[in-house]
């Protein structure tokens, strides 16, 4: 305050004079920028601000100034797809565009997702664009001119992939989840009992799955998914993704889809992400607003495809890349389902009927996107897409609702796809008519009669379950009312004809589930049905046996068809928890009880190396090695002789070694026995068998005692 003082005491102004803020002419100013204005410096847009989401299109069409108006409307239309765009420019010279332009988005990922997908795009015969991110300039500008060899990577050495092919007994392997989810463990299958490979504590926190052709187990984690495979299932492969609940492998293995509810952004979509399972890195992300119908993707037979249903839209994208087939989706409207052939590159999908429109299935080959068989339908409900494993045959189901007539009609409309122009045969489940007629509402009925003469309807029996023969011409229909469930048996012939070969009725059956090889299949009443279990031989339709595992809520085959194992999980029904395993005959060979078992998957095999022509060969030359076979067969009938055979083959090989090691000995001893007996070779002295004499010994082994009875 004093201070204040004396300054005002010494400033004099006189009246009507402005006073002078300027700074002494010795004056020095030794205060930044920085701190008088920090807080708006920090605000103040950098030069290199938003050039991330800056992209740069070649080859564009140049235009004058009379067709510039029309090239942004259709430049506009194809990039702004991938995002909101808040700055174009179109540089030009002598009164044409340059042929590039720039592009700017509101997010940066908004621009990698347009060089991902628009990069190659054509546009008309003579433009194909190629895009490019700005940013992506300077760093082909700041590469050095003199190459650097990369850094060699050490090899990561997890063993044989594929060990569990090698096993001379043939054993496949499962993995069994137990204890409510805290255990899980790798068995070997044999006969009398499983063969522990090996077992964790919380190896996974919900349920595992295997790769298609068995190569990796997948577990899953709050922070992601882990592969394992090799001898010891060492960790191969991890993926990070927050709160995975679904995977989905490509049938090639090559890339994994995992799927998680709670990571996603609109500029950055994390819901679904497609992985590259070998190296492990991101290959793209997408959307999703439903995981319902899981798998959202679904590949083609040889990975090289995958494609996505949304409305009214079929978005086929391809592999490596992960960017549309053509840089364009499938305008299809009403599209309601669809599904890939397990043997070619064919989409199948139907669309249901629109006003005068009818109903249609459509095959479609890829790449070409030729449609190479179409099949209108009238009156269409549903439709149900079955094909057959080796997409030999599909089969759709169709339900209907014929004119005149009340209820659902059902028929199977099958394709041939290995016959010239696809022929399609149709298959009709014929209804019964039958009286509705009840006492207390037999004042309504009297009403009715006075509006039509007849209280009759066509009602039709439903359709439980339909499955193809994995490896033939067959297929099983469950289908009626329980308490009366029939079971047919079709053929479909190579002369252009369907026979019904066998039906079975009043079946407890809910689930058909073929062999892997064909042939023999189970027809399984789970859950609500109790477990009854019915084994059928398709090849004359005969019942090899009858049987029920109560409250069962699984069935597997093994990928080889010997075995099936029936379970009653804790995931379904929290008492009875444990694992049957069976022949493909009905005979039961084991009970296995695990404290709260909760899921048993087999291990898959890959497709067979072998050609048709050597499969067969083999087949007719079986009876020479059916010796072999049954003679192992008869050593593993009981635990006892493998354990005795198991001590022989070891006391034998003990004895081996122990006579190479004696000979060895004798023969390294030869010089030092000569030098003791003054020269003289005595080793052949006692050859002379001649001078040799038998002795017989006899010896008591044991006494047995047979009564015969009063004489």
């Amino acid at each position: 305050m004093r201070d204040t003082e004396n300054m005002e005491a010494e400033i004099e102004f006189d009246d009507g004079e402005e006073p002078s803020f300027s700074d002494p002419e010795d004056f020095v100013d030794d205060i930044s920028d920085e701190e008088l204005l920090g807080d708006v410096l920090r605000e103040k847009p950098l030069e290199a601000d938003g050039i991330d989401s800056v992209i740069v299109v070649d080859n564009v069409p140049q235009v004058g100034p009379d067709r510039l108006e029309k090239l942004k409307n259709v430049i506009h239309k194809i990039f702004s797809k991938f995002g909101k765009i808040t700055n174009e420019f179109y540089p030009d010279a002598d009164g044409k565009t340059k042929g590039y332009i720039f592009l700017e988005y509101s997010a940066p990922s908004h621009a990698h997702e347009a060089v991902k997908n628009a990069d190659g795009y054509k546009l008309d015969k003579q433009h194909t664009f190629r895009v490019n991110l700005f940013t992506d300039f300077d760093k082909y500008m700041s590469i050095c001119d003199e190459w650097e060899t990369p850094e060699k990577q050490p090899f990561k050495d997890f063993g044989n992939l594929r060990h569990w092919l090698e096993d001379p007994d043939c054993r496949d392997q499962y993995s069994v989840i137990y204890d409510s989810g805290e255990r899980t463990g790798i068995f070997a299958s044999d006969v009398k009992e499983p063969i522990e490979i090996e077992e964790r504590a919380r190896w996974t926190e919900t349920y595992v799955r295997w790769s298609p052709k068995g190569t990796y187990l997948a577990t899953f984690h709050q922070r992601g998914i882990a592969l394992w495979g090799g001898e010891k299932f060492k960790q191969i492969q991890r993926f990070s993704h927050q709160g995975v609940q679904l995977i989905d492998f490509s049938p090639c293995e090559r890339y994994v889809v995992t799927f998680s509810p709670l990571m996603d952004t609109k500029d950055d979509p994390q819901a679904i992400i497609i992985w590259d399972v070998l190296t492990g890195q991101k290959k793209r992300g997408f959307h999703c607003e439903s995981s319902a119908h899981w798998p959202i993707f679904k590949w083609s037979p040889d990975g090289k495809f995958f494609a996505r249903m949304t409305q009214d839209t079929l978005s086929i994208y391809e592999t490596p890349s992960m960017g549309l087939l053509d840089k364009k989706s499938l305008k299809i409207n009403g599209i309601k389902d669809f599904s890939w052939s397990p043997g070619d590159n064919i989409i199948a999908f139907w669309v249901p009927e629109d006003k005068d429109i009818p109903a249609r299935v459509t095959l479609m080959q890829l790449p070409s996107r030729n449609e190479i068989r179409v099949r209108n339908l009238f009156n269409v409900v549903d439709c149900k897409l079955h094909w057959q494993k080796n997409g030999d045959y599909l089969c759709v189901k169709v339900d209907r609702t014929p004119k005149g007539t009340q209820g659902v009609v059902t028929n199977f409309e099958i394709f041939r796809m290995r016959e010239k122009q696809v022929p399609v045969d149709v298959v009709e489940m014929k209804g019964k008519k039958r009286w509705i007629l009840r006492p207390y509402i037999a004042i309504s009925c009297f009403l009715l009669s006075l509006m039509s003469s007849d209280f009759s309807a066509c009602l039709t029996e439903s359709i439980i379950a339909f499955a193809w023969e994995p490896n033939g011409s067959k297929f099983a229909v469950l289908h009626g009312e329980a308490p009366r469930i029939n079971s047919s048996f079709y053929h479909v012939k190579n002369n252009g004809k369907i026979d019904l070969i066998k039906m079975f009725d009043k079946q407890q059956a809910n689930s058909i589930f073929w062999s892997p090889q064909g042939q023999f299949l189970v027809l399984a009443g789970l859950r609500s049905m109790n477990g009854a279990l019915a084994f059928v031989d398709t090849s004359d339709c005969t019942m090899m046996n009858i049987a029920e595992h109560y409250m069962a809520s699984d069935v597997e085959w093994d990928p080889t068809g010997r075995y099936v194992v029936t379970s009653v999980s804790w995931w379904s029904h929290k008492v009875d928890n444990a694992f049957w395993l069976w022949t493909f005959q009905g005979r039961l060979l084991q009970k296995n009880n695990k404290e709260r078992f909760c899921q048993l998957l087999w291990r898959p095999r890959p497709p067979s190396l072998l050609t048709q022509e050597q499969i067969k060969l083999i087949k007719k030359d079986l009876k020479k090695y059916s010796k072999i076979f049954e003679q192992k067969d008869r050593l593993s009938q009981s635990k006892a002789s493998k354990e005795l055979v198991d001590k022989r083959r070891t006391m034998m090989e003990e004895y081996r070694q122990y006579r190479e090691r004696a000979t060895a000995m004798y023969h390294e001893q030869r010089p030092l026995r000569l030098e003791l007996r003054g020269g003289v070779d005595t080793d052949d002295l006692d050859s002379n068998v001649d001078d040799w004499e038998e002795e017989t010994i006899e010896f008591f082994i044991n006494e047995e005692i047979i009564p015969i009875g009063d004489l």
